[in-house]
Parts: structure tokens; C-alpha cells; sequence
């Protein structure tokens, strides 16, 4: 028995000893990249900051072309709740980044800033009160929030409102 506990003394004895090799500590993590960062990196979403904002967004009856121009690009909205509610404009989009100034040009004063988000075009929710010369009754371009449908700059250049005009002529 006195072998016994002598054995197991010994071996405490070991296991406390500062020559046995303890694990590396582990390094630390460094900041992780937000979601929205790794999943451009992943390659899920497009980065907004390398894509071309040219083509045609849609969400319900709301459409949106851009198209290159001679500096910038023009920019053509449209949309139609039924009932003659209406809007319709066009006009020029200058980009720096993510955001796009947009001017539109049959309506004094309405420009304003949005965003590009990759395949997403996103209007603020209040816009100036210039900007309701461009619509009918209570329809409204606040909040438009538009998905890409093409980058083809053939069907972004055919975008017409319900009078027919062309709200994206390339060059125009």
C-alpha cells in the first residue's frame, strides 16, 4: 500500500512540475468582419463599390433606369399605383460610392440623395417638395426602393412612362 501512495504522490509531483509542456496560447481573434463585409468577400452580394450602376430596376409597378451619359449617367423613374397615381421624371445621377445624387430635370429643385446598394437603388423617405410637380394625386418617388432586373443597356434605354416618352435616352 505504502508503493501504492508513493506511486501516486510521484505522479501528482509530475503532473504539477513546470517542465511538462503546456499548450500555446491561443492567438487573439481580431475584430470579425461585419456581415455585409463578408459576404461581398464571399462573394455573395456584389460590392457596391465596384459595380456599375447601369440597367433597369423594378419592384411591383416601380421602375428605375440608368444609363451612362457623356460625364455621369442619366437616371429615368417611374411609378403607377393605378387610378392616375402616378410619377414620372427623369433627369441626371452623379455616384460617389454608395450614394447618388440625383437631379431631376422637369422639376426645379428636386434633387436629392440616395443609395446604391449593389443591385439596389433606395430613394429617402422624404424628398424635396419640388419633386411633386412629377407626380399625380398622392403618388409619390419617397421610399422607392428598387431591385436590378438587367445591366443591359438596351432594356434600360426603353424605359417609357404611360405618356410614352423615353425616360432613359442614352446620350440625351
Amino acid at each position: 500500500m505504502k508503493l501504492f501512495a508513493a506511486a501516486v504522490l510521484a505522479m501528482q509531483l509530475c503532473a504539477c512540475s513546470n517542465d511538462s509542456k503546456a499548450p500555446p496560447p491561443r492567438p487573439q481573434a481580431s475584430a470579425a468582419p461585419d456581415l455585409e463585409s463578408a459576404a461581398i468577400a464571399a462573394g455573395v452580394i456584389p460590392d457596391p463599390a465596384n459595380t456599375d450602376i447601369t440597367g433597369l430596376y423594378a419592384r411591383d409597378t416601380d421602375r428605375v433606369c440608368v444609363v451612362p451619359d457623356q460625364l455621369n449617367y442619366r437616371i429615368g423613374a417611374f411609378v403607377d399605383y393605378g387610378d392616375q397615381q402616378s410619377c414620372s421624371g427623369s433627369g441626371t445621377v452623379t455616384r460617389v460610392g454608395e450614394a447618388l445624387h440625383i437631379t431631376f430635370s422637369r422639376a426645379e429643385g428636386c434633387d436629392f440623395d440616395a443609395r446604391f446598394e449593389g443591385d439596389r437603388i433606395v430613394f429617402p423617405g422624404r424628398l424635396p417638395q419640388a419633386c411633386e410637380k412629377l407626380c399625380a394625386r398622392r403618388a409619390s418617388f419617397a421610399a422607392l426602393d428598387v431591385r436590378r432586373l438587367s445591366e443591359s443597356l438596351s432594356e434600360a434605354s426603353t424605359l417609357r412612362d404611360t405618356k410614352g416618352r423615353l425616360l432613359c435616352n442614352p446620350g440625351g
